[in-house]
C-alpha cells in the first residue's frame, strides 16, 4: 500500500465497522498484499456473474456484490498497512496492480453483458487511463490526484448500479447505459487530469 500523501481519499475509511474489520483482518495473520489479491478474486467472481447473467438476471446482483467486495478490499488493504502498521516494501505494487486486473475483468465482462463487447474494452482502458495520468503526475513528482468525474470509486458506483438495476430491467439497456457514462466519464477525467498537471508543471517553471 502507498504512503498517506498518495492515498486515494475516501471517507468509508472512517467507518467503526470497517476500521473493526481491517483490526481483526489484521490481527488474523492476513497481510495488505493478501487482501488485495483477495480483491483480484472478488472482481474475478463479479465478472464471472456478468457472463452467466443469460442463464437468470439475478446474477446481475452477484455482479453487483462482487465489485463490492473488490471495493471493501481495496479499502482493507490500505487500513491494514497503513493504520495497522505492515506497510510492505512491495505493497506500492501490490496497491495498483490488482486495481487494473480487476478494472479490466470487471469492465470487460460487463461489456459482453451488455451485448457491446467493443464499449466494455473502450471502458477499461480510458480507465487504465485515468491510472496512468495520476501515475505519471506522481512521477513527475507531485501528488497523485485523485480528481474525477470518474476515479475508480466513481466508475464502480455506476457499474454496481447499473447492474443492480439491471437484474429488474427487462430488457432496458442499463448497463450499456451505464458503460457509457463510464467511458465518456474517463475520458474526461483523463482531460482534466493531464490538465491539473500542465498547471503544475508551468507553476513549477515560473
Amino acid at each position: 500500500m502507498t504512503d498517506k500523501t498518495n492515498r486515494r481519499p475516501l471517507k468509508s475509511r472512517s467507518a467503526g465497522w470497517i476500521n473493526a474489520l481491517a483490526r481483526a483482518l489484521g490481527g488474523a495473520g492476513l497481510s495488505p498484499n493478501m487482501i488485495s489479491s483477495l480483491g483480484i478474486v472478488f472482481a474475478a467472481g463479479g465478472a464471472a456473474c456478468f457472463l452467466l447473467v443469460d442463464r437468470s438476471p439475478l446474477f446481475f446482483l452477484g455482479a453487483a456484490a462482487g465489485i463490492q467486495l473488490r471495493l471493501l478490499a481495496n479499502v482493507l488493504d490500505g487500513l491494514v498497512a497503513i493504520e495497522g502498521g505492515k506497510a510492505s516494501a512491495t505493497g506500492p505494487l501490490y496497491n495498483e496492480f490488482p486495481d487494473r486486473v480487476e478494472d479490466a475483468f470487471l469492465l470487460i465482462a460487463a461489456g459482453y453483458a451488455a451485448g457491446h463487447p467493443s464499449l466494455g474494452y473502450c471502458a477499461t482502458v480510458l480507465a487504465f487511463a485515468t491510472a496512468y495520468i495520476r501515475a505519471s503526475g506522481g512521477a513527475l513528482g507531485f501528488p497523485q490526484d485523485f480528481v474525477g468525474p470518474m476515479a475508480k470509486q466513481h466508475r464502480m458506483f455506476v457499474l454496481t448500479l447499473g447492474a443492480v438495476l439491471s437484474a429488474f430491467a427487462l430488457g432496458f439497456p442499463l448497463l450499456q447505459i451505464a458503460l457509457w457514462i463510464i467511458a465518456i466519464g474517463s475520458a474526461v477525467t483523463c482531460v482534466i487530469r493531464t490538465a491539473r498537471i500542465a498547471r503544475l508543471l508551468k507553476s513549477a517553471r515560473a
